[in-house]
Order: C-alpha cells, then sequence, then structure tokens
C-alpha cells in the first residue's frame, strides 16, 4: 500500500533483533525444530507487537504454530533477563460467571471467577517476572465484551461486585484463537494482530521434526527415519498427496494439511512403540505396510 502511495521511495530498512532472532534459533534447534524462515518471522511480530501494545492476538488455523511462537518468545526472553511465564486457560471451558465471578442474589456474596482470580495474582508489581495471561480458545462476544476496558487504555477490569483491578506494567493478555468471526471491530480495534497462516509453516516442517526425534529413541531407529522420510518423500510431498485431497475428497470435519499428517505420525507412533522397546527395525516394506494403514 504504501509502495503504491510512494513509489520512488525506498524501503526503509529492517530493525534488527539479534538477541531474539539467535535465542529463538537456539532454542527452536534445542527442541529439534524445523526452522523456518516466514514462521520465525512470526515469532519477531509477536515480540515487536509486545512492545507496543498490551493485549494482542495470535490467530490462525489449527497446528500453524501459534502456541510455540507464544513460548519459544517468552523463553527467549526469559534467557534474554526478561523473566517471562505464560499462564493459559480456556475461557470456553467455563460459563461466563465462572470466567468472571458471580454474585448471590440473596446473600450477595461474591465468589470471584477463574480469570479474575488469575488477573488480581498476576497484576501484582512486587512479582519480579513479567506473565502473559493466554486466552486459548474461540473468541466469543459473551466474555471478550468485558475485556474491553482492560485492552484499551483504562487497562482496568471492571467486575460485577464494582471491583476494579488495575493491569500492571509486567502483565500482557494474550488471546490465541482459529478466527474472529464472533469478535465484535470494538475488541478487535483495541488489540494488536499476528495472522499465522497454514503456509506460513505447512505440513512438512511437521513431519521434520517427528523424523529428527526419532534417533533420541535409539542408533537403531535412524533406519525407521529414512524408511518413513522416503515414503512421505515419494507418497505425500511428490504426487501433492493433500492437494488432491482437498480437491476430490469432501472430509467429516474440516481439516488442513496439518492436522491430516500429524494424526497420520500419531498413529504411526502407536504402531511403532512395541519395536522402540525391543529394539527392533522392520524391512522397508513393512513401514510402507504400517504407514499405508495409517
Amino acid at each position: 500500500l504504501l509502495k503504491d502511495l510512494f513509489p520512488k521511495v525506498k524501503d526503509p530498512p529492517k530493525k534488527v533483533y539479534k538477541n531474539i532472532e539467535e535465542g529463538s534459533a537456539r532454542i527452536l534447534t534445542k527442541k529439534k525444530l524445523t526452522v523456518c524462515d516466514s514462521w520465525n518471522l512470526k515469532i519477531i511480530q509477536l515480540y515487536e507487537t509486545s512492545l507496543v501494545r498490551h493485549g494482542f492476538m495470535l490467530v490462525g488455523p489449527t497446528l500453524c504454530g501459534k502456541s510455540e511462537i507464544a513460548r519459544t518468545l517468552t523463553e527467549c526472553l526469559t534467557e534474554d533477563n526478561t523473566s517471562t511465564k505464560m499462564q493459559i486457560m480456556n475461557p470456553k471451558a467455563i460459563t461466563d460467571s465462572q470466567m468472571y465471578g458471580v454474585k448471590d442474589p440473596v446473600s450477595e456474596e461474591w465468589t470471584p471467577g477463574v480469570f479474575a482470580s488469575i488477573w488480581q495474582k498476576y497484576n501484582n508489581r512486587t512479582l519480579k517476572y513479567t506473565t502473559w495471561i493466554v486466552c486459548d480458545g474461540p473468541v466469543d462476544a459473551i466474555w471478550i465484551e468485558n475485556l474491553n476496558t482492560v485492552l484499551d487504555d483504562n487497562k482496568i477490569l471492571t467486575l460485577a461486585n464494582n471491583d476494579r483491578i488495575p493491569m500492571t506494567d509486567n502483565c500482557k493478555i494474550v488471546f490465541e484463537v482459529e478466527n474472529l468471526n464472533n469478535a465484535s471491530p470494538a475488541t478487535v480495534s483495541r488489540a494488536g494482530i499476528i495472522y499465522v497462516s497454514a503456509s506460513d509453516l505447512g505440513w512438512k516442517p511437521l513431519v521434520d521434526s517427528w523424523l529428527s526425534k526419532r534417533t533420541d529413541l535409539g542408533v537403531v531407529r535412524q533406519v525407521e527415519k529414512d524408511a518413513v522420510a522416503t515414503i512421505v518423500q515419494k507418497w505425500i510431498l511428490e504426487p501433492d498427496f493433500y492437494d488432491w485431497i482437498h480437491r476430490n475428497v469432501e472430509p467429516v470435519m474440516p481439516m488442513n494439511d496439518g492436522m491430516m499428517i500429524v494424526n497420520t505420525l500419531n498413529l504411526l507412533d502407536g504402531l511403532l512403540l512395541p519395536s522402540i522397546s525391543t529394539n527392533e527395525v522392520f524391512s522397508e516394506e513393512v513401514y510402507r505396510k504400517m504407514f499405508l494403514y495409517c
């Protein structure tokens, strides 16, 4: 957009966050996760957003790496002498009153909710670390509208018993959601948005990470790793198998490529479990039959 408006103006120099880039690469290598440039960029974007916003949303489909982005960044910040912890909850697992609290209509006794208790505990200036309160679940107008005063410049959570709990500088609120279909413009405009598409990671790094972890189970697993890598290359990657599935097969429930490959690898994990304890290695033919079954 800026390029269209100012065609003769050169692009501004890209800001480099050396500690974050090197730290995240080190953490990913330690966890035996595949380094993917487009996905790594999302870690930097999340870091940049966290510097200027106290509330932000990680939006993207299942298995695009949203949780790992947040985990990697918090670990990286901790290593960089900014101790950061995550407190995760699913707001859709409980009712609205269980989340914020409820007042008894007869006795007028106040019962604090789960989110209100977490909010009060971690919005404390005496804590020596920064807390990211992560709401990992679908955004719903029922519960998120109550957080509008938290996301704007007021930074105050107002409860039904007239308690007003201010947000401290050592706390941030993060939403990890698949889409913003039920979020109002008032909520979306108050938060920083980092969109992680399925193509930023893809399914190939999921397979590469699974394969790299197989050798940790024993030296003989190298044969298994090579056999499965060959099968994936020949049966899924080269014929573009998932593209064919999306065009010709109608699934019972919507699934992306990552979900399909992870389910396949989980089934394969279960089938190969007995062979790990006995240190047994099969022929390539057996691995082909197992993978075909999965």
